[in-house]
């Protein structure tokens, strides 16, 4: 299969760990493998708030506004995604020009046309999950919005109707499902800068994983952003 592939046995253990880290991010961030609560969780929750305090709002203007900037942040990004996909493409036709490149670089191993070739395509099928991922939390949060519409008015007596409650709950729903898709996408761009290190030589290719994985898991569990969600103020002059 290898020789099929025209991949060595260090690209195989290389991509093999590239797919292991991902999966093991994806799972701590949606708080399925680790008890530290990520910035992704920490946000679920404040998404639930954000949903019961829209409900007893009136006038909702402050609510639509909070939807389109998610769905024009969903809508830049899945229009990235494509451009890069063709890059892809058009990197694929320039393969005898980038070989020399990337074989004088510093680590660079001498690649074969093909492997180059199968390591696009592999690029490729990364930017195709992110924008499927895309522009399906745009198509999610459009929902979203509608959801938000059909939530009523919760004073009075409506805030124990329990109609009024499941619809929070949808609008509620469909917010987290919608961020869901979308963090799936943008962990997808992220790993994708990874994964170029994988032209260069496949110990690159682990480096740049395990340095993205170090930022990436710093972000989440350990950041500023993190701290400011969850209201828990970093040590300090000021802070105690």
């Amino acid at each position: 299969m290898g020789d099929s592939l025209h991949l060595s046995a260090a690209d195989f253990a290389a991509l093999g760990f590239f797919i292991l880290v991902w999966v093991l991010h994806t799972l701590a961030s949606d708080g399925k493998l680790v008890r530290r609560v990520s910035l992704n969780t920490a946000m679920n929750a404040q998404r639930q708030v954000w949903m019961r305090t829209m409900a007893e709002r009136e006038i909702r203007i402050v609510d639509t506004a909070i939807m389109n900037g998610l769905q024009q942040g969903t809508a830049f990004f899945a229009s990235s995604s494509l451009i890069a996909l063709g890059g892809c493409f058009a990197l694929l036709g320039a393969s005898e020009k980038v070989l020399p490149v990337l074989a004088d670089l510093p680590f660079g191993a001498p690649s074969s046309q093909a492997a180059f070739q199968v390591k696009v395509l592999g690029l490729v099928l990364i930017l195709a999950y992110s924008f499927f991922k895309f522009g399906w939390a745009y198509r999610l949060f459009n929902y979203c919005s509608i959801l938000i519409g059909a939530v009523p008015l919760a004073h009075g007596e409506a805030a124990c109707n329990p109609d009024s409650e499941i619809a929070i709950w949808r609008a509620t729903r469909m917010n987290m499902l919608a961020g869901k898709h979308f963090n799936s996408g943008l962990r997808g761009v992220f790993f994708s800068i990874g994964y170029l290190g994988w032209f260069v030589d496949p110990l690159v290719f682990v480096l740049s994983t395990l340095v993205l994985t170090a930022v990436l898991v710093r972000r989440q569990f350990f950041s500023a952003a993190r701290q400011a969600v969850i209201g828990q103020p970093p040590p300090g002059p000021g802070n105690g």
